[in-house]
């Protein structure tokens, strides 16, 4: 039976040692507890890290653990020393890449030393994984601890499965970009086959960061990088919706409940749950409920709220701050408005088992979430949930991820403490049925989409990915396939071999004047073309000028600007037919407005064309100017007669007549070609694959859609499988 592995930075149960003993107990957090439900446990593995340094997790008897956790917890861990966890937990996640991605960049130590325990860590992530995944495997990566493990797994098994989750913030480009190692963040994520956000920002954020960093387009969702496709997606995570919603009938939790009601008995109750980390917005929320009891004095010795702030990375500089200045603002308002019989804030500075925790929800007449950033906010759900049936008002961050599923919440900018206030006293004045309409709206959407079906989503999509990536591929000129072409080459005496230039036989240059061919190039094409049996074609949308230097003395065929200038092997050039340019002084302003309001981009004017390249400008910008130099140029194309060609990062304008599939067709008329091979890399190329006979061996450079028989990653492939061909 094929697994499911989860790979996530802990194990969804943690090792605790206790009288020098090990114990193993469920893992906190929203990512171990959201996954442990799920119902497939039969073919689940979790591979993480169990809780404590490598140095203590032995048996007394000095065996391994490893056994323990495969066979009764279905977990794998993965061993990191004491100092794996300083520099790569505490230093690179939870001091660079947390503040980061969260809009704390002042925060973030940007520690080369730190950035190479965060790539080894992975690295020892990635080879666990490769020591158990099979080849029906699905693999799911989760969060910012191992953004680099997708593409170290695929760079070992290519058709490996993988899936990758973040569940924190993925922040702008003008965030993002201050990181030192972007790009290899960026690769790393690639890796994966689907890669998941929780809202549609961060996939956005996403998206504009591999444009503008990698220089990649996406299409409706889809980014293609290094000859792969991947899709970005957003899954919203869900709870344990019927747990949660059912939690108020369990005996345990009503008479904690009871216990607790009598003890806040006449008291309205506004609850705060979260970890104590400085993106929570706890200090703002404390100032906005002591701006509550200053403005609306009605409300002192009538409401309490109870504050649960449970310690996190307590080792990291920022945390203790964040302590010392939530300590004090507690102590400041409780001894501000505090009296003999009333406590305006009850504070615990620990976590809460689940029973506990639910009896809070149950109690709370408000819940009060106020993030400054937050991935998801899984609290808010849970709170929700557990009011199924009743009132109970949700005040939640605007910045959290889940406000985007809640707005019937009341939602706040989280750094406005006047807005807190006011909200708080909204909520509290409240009607029960207006409560209740609001709860259940969300309730209904919550229970649709629980952790169940978030979890289903997501590997469902996984599997689509993966049938979309087969269909887009043609098939890969490899193995057989390839013996079989060199086969029916080395048989053939008339072969004709049609080879696109830019993209094709040469990467992309930055500059159109800086792509001439190299020496190795020129020595390949000369054994190809000295042979009589062969006829090579170099079909181009390049000057004939640029052709004759780059191709001088060689014995070549040569189709230059699109079609419109033919040089058969042995020939002078020749028109394809009369052409006018006319127009040329009617578009040319247009073309060099655009260049002018696209820093980086570039006009260039051929015979019987204008081309504007801009590979060179800012994406964003390019993409936008792009499509609007797009409508503007179609609608000129049908009075004029001219057509629009769209190559990559490239927009040109020419005559309808003149086109490589009309030019190639001459070719084809001219002899009975016993062989025929045609390569191409663009949108051009595709009417010319379409009329090839079916016997001819035609090649896309990239994987893509294409007309194409076949496909090659790169023009190196392309050279490589021409250098097999020559004598």
């Amino acid at each position: 039976m094929a697994n499911l592995i989860l790979v996530s930075n802990r194990l969804s149960v943690s090792v605790e040692k206790k009288k020098g003993k090990l114990e193993f107990k469920p893992s906190m957090g929203g990512l171990a507890t959201g996954l442990s439900s799920l119902d497939q446990k039969e073919s689940l593995l979790w591979i993480g890290w169990p809780g404590l340094p490598a140095e203590e997790l032995r048996e007394e008897d000095g065996e391994s653990i490893a056994p323990t956790l495969r066979e009764k917890h279905g977990s794998i861990p993965v061993d990191l020393t004491r100092e794996q966890l300083r520099s790569f937990y505490y230093g690179f996640c939870n001091n660079v890449i947390w503040p980061l991605f969260h809009y704390f960049p002042s925060y973030a130590a940007y520690d080369k030393a730190l950035w190479e325990s965060y790539r080894a860590v992975n690295s020892l992530f990635a080879r666990k994984v490769l020591e158990v995944a099979g080849a029906e495997d699905t693999i799911w990566v989760h969060d910012y601890q191992l953004m680099l493990v997708p593409q170290l797994i695929r760079e070992k098994v290519p058709e490996a499965r993988i899936g990758f989750f973040l569940h924190i913030p993925f922040p702008s480009f003008e965030i993002f970009r201050l990181l030192p190692w972007r790009n290899e963040i960026l690769t790393g994520l690639l890796g994966a086959d689907l890669i998941g956000f929780h809202a549609y920002d961060y996939a956005r954020h996403f998206i504009s960061s591999v444009r503008r960093l990698l220089g990649v387009e996406n299409s409706m969702g889809y980014v293609r990088h290094e000859h792969r496709l991947s899709r970005v997606d957003v899954f919203p995570m869900g709870i344990d919706y019927k747990k949660y919603s059912a939690a108020l009938t369990s005996r345990v939790v009503q008479k904690q409940m009871g216990s607790a009601a009598r003890e806040l008995k006449g008291f309205k109750v506004i609850l705060s749950v979260d970890r104590l980390d400085y993106t929570k917005g706890i200090p703002e929320r404390l100032r906005g409920y002591e701006l509550l009891l200053e403005h609306n004095p009605q409300y002192r010795e009538k409401v309490v709220l109870l504050l649960i702030a449970v310690p996190s990375r307590t080792k990291v500089h920022h945390y203790r701050t964040l302590k010392k200045e939530v300590d004090e603002l507690i102590s400041t308002i409780n001894g501000k408005y505090g009296t003999i019989g009333w406590v305006p804030i009850h504070y615990f500075y620990r976590g809460f088992h689940f029973e506990r925790l639910s009896a809070f929800y149950g109690l709370a007449d408000v819940l009060l979430v106020t993030p400054l950033r937050d991935g998801m906010n899984l609290v808010a759900k849970e709170f929700v949930a557990a009011h199924r049936d009743s009132g109970g008002v949700l005040i939640l961050s605007e910045t959290a991820g889940s406000a985007r599923e809640m707005g019937e919440a009341l939602l706040i900018n989280p750094n406005n403490s006047e807005e807190i206030a006011s909200a708080l006293k909204t909520a509290l004045e409240m009607e029960e049925e207006e409560q209740i309409e609001r709860n259940a709206v969300m309730n209904e959407r919550l229970s649709r989409y629980d952790i169940v079906a978030w979890t289903r989503d997501f590997l469902n999509k996984l599997v689509q990915v993966r049938e979309v990536q087969d269909s887009y591929l043609v098939k890969k000129l490899a193995g057989s396939l390839k013996e079989q072409l060199i086969a029916d080459y080395r048989r053939s005496e008339r072969r004709l071999i049609i080879l696109d230039y830019d993209g094709t036989l040469v990467p992309f240059s930055g500059r159109p004047q800086k792509a001439a061919p190299d020496r190795e190039l020129v020595e390949l094409l000369t054994v190809l073309s000295a042979d009589p049996a062969n006829d090579v074609v170099v079909a181009s949308g390049r000057m004939r000028d640029a052709m004759n230097d780059w191709f001088a003395g060689l014995d070549l065929s040569l189709i230059a600007c699109h079609g419109a200038w033919l040089k058969p092997k042995g020939k002078r050039w020749r028109l394809i037919e009369e052409l006018s340019n006319e127009w040329k002084e009617q578009l040319r302003p247009i073309f060099l407005l655009f260049k002018d309001r696209t820093p980086g981009s570039l006009v260039e004017e051929k015979e019987y064309a204008l081309a504007w390249h801009y590979r060179n400008a800012e994406p964003e910008l390019a993409a936008l100017r792009a499509s609007e130099f797009k409508d503007i140029l179609f609608s000129f194309t049908g009075d004029l007669g001219l057509d629009v060609l769209e190559g990559k990062n490239v927009l040109e304008i020419k005559p309808v007549n003149v086109s490589k599939a009309r030019a190639v067709s001459m070719w084809l008329a001219r002899d009975r070609w016993q062989f025929i091979l045609a390569a191409g890399d663009d949108n051009n190329d595709e009417v010319m694959f379409s009329q090839l006979p079916e016997s001819a061996y035609s090649i896309k450079i990239g994987p893509d859609i294409s007309e194409a028989r076949y496909y090659l990653d790169s023009p190196a492939h392309l050279r490589q499988l021409l250098a097999e061909l020559a004598p």
